[in-house]
């Protein structure tokens, strides 16, 4: 799906060389979710477990693109 390609792109671009370890290792795992389950934490149809939170926030965050 390229708009999630996009998303997690950006979001790599922007944020990971700054992010902490736990978000780095969060969004690492995050990679390993089905498009299923990406597209609903990402269109906030799903509420993220809470070891995603941070790092859905900051894909999300558009601000800066």
């Amino acid at each position: 799906m390229r708009e999630l390609d996009e998303l997690l792109l950006g979001y790599f671009e922007r944020h990971y060389g700054q992010a902490g370890d736990n978000e780095k290792v969060a969004f690492r795992s995050l990679l390993a979710l089905s498009d299923p389950e990406l597209v609903g934490y990402l269109l906030q149809k799903e509420i993220p477990a809470a070891d995603f939170a941070l790092v859905i926030e900051h894909i999300l965050d558009r601000t800066d693109a």
